[in-house]
Formats: C-alpha cells, sequence, structure tokens
C-alpha cells in the first residue's frame, strides 16, 4: 500500500485475483464489510476478518456489484456470522433472492458463486454509516449496471470498486452483451473527478493518491475501446480465460477450449464480435495472446498460469 491516511476505523486487505479488496470498518455501529471476496479464497477472508476484529462479530457485509470476485465469499460470512445483516445495491435483488445463477452471470461467465442471503438493499443517493462516518452511497455503472461506489467526504476517500483503478476500470459487461455502456463508464468517471478524492481504495489493487494521470489513463482507455469495441471484446474473453487459469492452474489445451466452447459468455462475444473466425481456432488464438503477454504458460498441450 502507498503512503496514504485512511479515515480511523478502516482497514483495506489488498487481494490477489481472483479476490476483490475487502474493506472492514469498525465503528460505534458495528463492524461492516464491503464486499467478500472469490468463493475460492473464503477461508483466507474469513482468516483475516477473524484475526482483525479479535472476536468481535462481523455486523455488516455491503456488495458493491454482485461480480462473483466481489461477493463470492457472501455465504462463508454469513455461515461464520448468523447475524450478519447483508446489503447489496438495488436491480439483482428479486435474483437473489430467488436464486438465479443465470441471470446472476455466474453461469454465463464460468465463475463460481455460493448462494447466500440478502437483507435488504442500499440506494444510490442514500448515505450509510461505517466507521462511525457518514458514506455517500452512488450509481456507478458501466462495469456493471447495478455497480455502486462509496465517498466519505471529510476525508475524501473514495471506494470506487472496478468503475476506476489506478490503471484504468474493469471490463465493461454491458457492452459484451450489446447493450451500449462506455457512454455510462465516461459519466461515471465525470462523477469521480467531481468529487476529487484524496484516497482511492479500488476494487483490485493497492489504495492510491487520486490523481490526473490515474484518470486520464482511464479515460484514454475507455476512448480507445469506444472507438474499437472488438478490442474490448477480445480483452474482456482474454480476462474471463485468465480468471479460470488462475481458478484452476493449469489443464490442457484441448480442455481449457473445451470449456470456454461450452461457457455462453465466450459464445455470445465470439458470434457478436468475431463471427468469420472458428470458435475453437479464436479460443486457441486467446490462449496463445495469453502466452505470449506473460499471462499464461505453453507446454505442449498444457498451459499454466502465469
Amino acid at each position: 500500500m502507498v503512503d496514504v491516511t485512511l479515515p480511523e476505523g478502516v482497514q483495506v486487505f489488498e487481494r490477489g485475483w481472483l479476490s476483490s479488496n475487502n474493506v472492514l470498518f469498525v465503528g460505534k455501529e458495528g463492524c461492516a464489510l464491503v464486499d467478500s471476496g472469490y468463493c475460492m479464497h473464503s477461508a483466507q477472508t474469513l482468516e483475516l476478518i477473524e484475526a482483525a476484529l479479535d472476536r468481535r462479530p462481523l455486523d455488516f457485509l455491503l456488495n458493491t456489484h454482485l461480480h462473483s470476485d466481489h461477493c463470492g465469499g457472501n455465504a462463508a460470512l454469513q455461515s461464520r456470522y448468523p447475524e450478519l445483516q447483508t446489503l447489496i445495491p438495488p436491480g439483482m435483488a428479486r435474483y437473489v433472492e430467488h436464486w438465479d445463477p443465470v441471470a446472476l452471470t455466474y453461469v454465463p461467465t464460468g465463475q463460481q458463486c455460493p448462494q447466500f442471503r440478502i437483507s435488504g438493499v442500499f440506494e444510490p443517493g442514500a448515505a450509510i454509516t461505517l466507521g462511525g462516518l457518514p458514506w455517500d452511497v452512488l450509481a456507478a455503472p458501466g462495469h456493471d449496471p447495478h455497480s455502486i461506489i462509496l465517498f466519505e467526504p471529510k476525508s475524501r476517500t473514495l471506494i470506487s470498486a472496478d468503475a476506476f483503478w489506478e490503471d484504468g476500470f474493469g471490463v465493461v459487461f454491458p457492452e459484451l452483451e450489446g447493450q451500449s455502456a462506455f457512454e455510462e463508464v465516461a459519466a461515471t468517471l465525470d462523477v469521480i473527478e467531481s468529487l476529487h478524492p484524496l484516497v482511492v481504495i479500488p476494487g483490485h489493487g493497492r489504495v492510491f493518491s487520486y490523481g490526473e494521470r490515474s484518470l486520464s489513463t482511464a479515460r484514454r482507455r475507455l476512448e480507445g475501446f469506444a472507438k474499437d469495441p472488438a478490442r474490448h471484446a477480445r480483452h474482456a474473453a482474454k480476462v474471463l480465460l485468465k480468471f479460470k487459469l488462475l481458478e484452476l492452474q493449469q489443464l490442457t489445451l484441448t480442455d481449457f477450449t473445451a470449456w470456454a466452447l461450452v461457457t455462453p459468455y465466450f459464445t455470445l462475444v465470439q458470434q457478436r464480435w468475431f463471427p468469420d473466425v472458428e470458435a475453437a481456432s479464436w479460443v486457441r488464438e486467446l490462449a496463445f495472446d495469453l502466452a505470449r503477454s506473460g499471462a499464461a504458460r505453453l507446454e505442449a498441450d498444457t498451459i499454466f498460469n502465469a
């Protein structure tokens, strides 16, 4: 973590991929956690939280959005803390209440998320007390239509989730499905600029001091994707492949390709953006791209995470 000052009662657990960062709050109103990471890292998440709370209970769990790397640890935390109140942004609540892993994107992306319950929603435009301080809840569509960010005005601390990273932002999933969302990413970046935070806690990566460089980097990246949506689609497909490699660590290239071909998001992206390329060849080409970039390693017919 860089040399930044967080508000009192706030602790950030910077997690490696597959998990999102976790933000822990301790205040008179109770103890709260923002985002719970991926399910494969649930044991480590529990260890981190239990050590930090030192036998105090976790009272509240908030999810910035419902991608598997941000809420995959919900079920484990609810099992450990039976009285835990879990709040999510509105928009997907009905799919959690009537558990629909297709609508929640876990089946289409080929990712895991154990079923969890919710206690309610927290609405953009409201404020929520965390660590004894009021945090503004702001809509941040783009990466996910229902995502929120949190801002504490006194310290000017921003929890940006996947709307804003030090080197960009998360995959713009609605664009892959044929919905216009690059403009929403731009609008969210405008909101962040208007807040002029001092400290940013991103969904992935280190906590950083806000500056024009990071915002300019995000806007240049967005401009490039908006000019060439197929480039964004190819990037997104490689991100999903890398996620699976992180999860499994190694598998044969044949099995890797077969997995992708039965995972709906790959079919969607290939048919929408690369219909002239045979699907299996396209997946193998992406795998070779990962290897060339150093994100994977190929040995004979086996692909390894790198």
